[in-house]
């Protein structure tokens, strides 16, 4: 099994290659390792980039992606990001990559949008119910069931999600088009900000009592902070 979940990953670093273009731009260079020493580096894409020949393998390797994620918590799922902050070789190169792990019976990785990524997943254990919103005024669900080898693509920006709906754990790997997509979790965002929004904002909006709305505040803050 840990030979297949290095075979998937694999492949979807090449079918994400293909996207990439469509977000980070094009590098002008063989790479740009990212570095934190200003001193020595030059500005490029949102990272220093180190001396080309000082570049080391481990600056293109990541190890771990075999180790499962902790799911004991709250909804019940752990992403694993691979992204430039793990790999800094990955710096321009447009490109990442997440194992996403789900508890049996409703793991979840809640709503959330990547802004700055399309994101293409493969199931490799487990059942998941995935789905996107598209914009407004449509707002329509595009929504699908997947097992083991199957695969989903979710639009850069639009709102997603994946959600375990059989009793046993489930493993997916995601590969995305930009080495730093972001995530932003639409209910941490909403009602977990820092300030806090102005709950007369959020309870027109979400047509809710505003004691229902302070207390999706509260708890949500707490859950950020």
């Amino acid at each position: 099994m840990k030979g297949v979940y290095f075979l998937v990953a694999f492949v979807l670093f090449a079918l994400a290659s293909t996207l990439a273009s469509a977000s980070d731009p094009s590098p002008l260079q063989d790479f740009c390792v990212a570095i934190n020493d200003t001193k020595t580096g030059v500005f490029v894409n949102g990272k220093f980039c180190k001396d080309p020949k000082l570049a080391t393998p481990m600056d293109f390797f990541f190890s771990g992606l075999n180790i499962p994620g902790n799911t004991s918590n709250q909804l019940g799922s752990k992403v694993t990001p691979v992204n430039v902050a793990q790999i800094l070789g990955l710096n321009t190169l447009g490109i990442s990559l997440a194992r996403l792990d789900f508890a049996p019976y409703g793991g979840l990785n809640p709503p959330h949008t990547h802004p700055r990524a399309t994101e293409i997943l493969v199931v490799v254990e487990g059942t998941l119910l995935v789905g996107f919103v598209t914009s407004n005024p449509d707002n329509r669900l595009i929504t699908k069931v997947l097992y083991p080898g199957d695969v989903f693509v979710f639009p850069i920006g639009l709102i997603h999600f994946q959600f375990n709906v059989g009793n046993t754990n489930a493993v997916a790997f995601a590969a995305l088009s930009s080495q730093n997509p972001g995530v932003i979790t639409i209910a941490n965002a909403v009602f977990g900000s820092n300030p806090a929004i102005n709950p007369d904002v959020l309870a027109k909006a979400f047509q809710l009592d505003k004691n229902i709305v302070n207390q999706l505040q509260h708890q949500f803050w707490w859950d950020n902070n």
